[in-house]
């Protein structure tokens, strides 16, 4: 049971006004005595100030929220973790509202307005095409978002991921590989695109041919990995290095290499892409492009809270990505 402000109020014997300016910072209201007498009843009986009432009467909670479509999604938890702490770094608590089969964008960001939110960070990359979402953010309250927003006008912050393609495919390239392939995510996504461009950019400048076969769309999952690499040898054989959109993917791919017998990575090197917990304790320790996940939730909670604050922040804010070489790459033998 929470203990209310009248509670320390009769314990003090005091009103509940005095209390509340009393509990609430405020000098000057009564003697040095009373004052003492009604901090010690709020200690006494563990008196936690009511947070939610407090910004119904200011309209400001100290509070951000946070719209994320997907946590299973590694990319978005550690997003969403590190702007969480950043955010209560600076003051502000951060409040999630979760969008899935039965929380629609609008509803979302409705239930976040109703908790008088002082603004929104954005990390939903599924709904990047949901015009309802730009449209319920926009014009409202401060927001910077993880993902392109459909419509624009809202500050986004994340890495180039052309430089992220650009950087698998010189790696793959400086090895000797020719004959390369790519397992991307879903290709209605902007990131896939994106990637995907910059890859096959630097191919072309080489005279390297990435055909339509070598290009195979998976799910970002295991099993879509697993499947797509499957697919991919099955329709060129002679591959002998692959380019993953994600680790999640990598490790399905590094799977269905194994069961068809090559020798990795001296007959198929693997790069991936985001740099996971996990990735240099694959068999072999994977090749990845790090994508700053976690720097990036920190730089978003201090734009956001920045931009509360009535600061002018940039539209566009971008983290720079790396190369990590581990084992799963190396010189062709085939």
């Amino acid at each position: 049971m929470y203990v209310s402000l009248r509670d320390v109020a009769a314990r003090a014997g005091v009103s509940f006004q005095t209390a509340g300016k009393v509990l609430n910072g405020r000098s000057g209201v009564v003697s040095a005595s009373t004052r003492e007498r009604i901090l010690k009843a709020a200690a006494d009986l563990g008196y936690v100030p009511n947070a939610m009432a407090r910004g119904l009467v200011r309209q400001s909670s100290v509070t951000v929220g946070v719209v994320a479509d997907d946590f299973a999604d590694l990319a978005v938890s550690q997003f969403v973790l590190a702007a969480q702490r950043a955010a209560a770094s600076r003051g502000h608590a951060a409040l999630i509202s979760s969008v899935h089969a039965g929380v629609d964008a609008a509803t979302a960001v409705r239930k976040l307005l109703e908790y008088r939110v002082d603004g929104i960070l954005v990390a939903a990359p599924t709904l990047e095409d949901d015009p309802v979402l730009g449209e319920v953010l926009r014009g409202r309250l401060p927001v910077v978002s993880f993902n392109r927003v459909h419509g624009g006008g809202i500050p986004t912050i994340g890495s180039d991921h052309a430089v992220t393609g650009t950087l698998a495919a010189e790696h793959l390239l400086g090895l000797g590989h020719r004959r390369i392939g790519t397992i991307t995510g879903p290709q209605s996504r902007q990131v896939v695109g994106t990637r995907t461009r910059g890859f096959r950019a630097v191919l072309d400048a080489a005279d390297v041919p990435l055909p339509d076969q070598r290009v195979v769309e998976a799910d970002w999952t295991y099993e879509g990995g697993w499947s797509a690499t499957h697919r991919l040898l099955d329709a060129d054989p002679s591959v002998t290095a692959v380019f993953v959109h994600n680790d999640t993917m990598a490790v399905g791919v590094l799977k269905a290499l194994h069961e068809r017998g090559l020798d990795l990575p001296a007959e198929c090197s693997v790069v991936g892409c985001d740099d996971l917990s996990f990735a240099g304790y694959l068999v072999p320790p994977l090749t990845t492009v790090r994508i700053p996940f976690q720097e990036t939730g920190e730089r978003a909670a201090q734009l956001l809270v920045d931009r509360i604050g009535g600061k002018a922040i940039p539209s566009r804010n971008l983290l720079p990505v790396e190369l990590v070489v581990r084992e799963s790459t190396s010189p062709p033998n085939r």
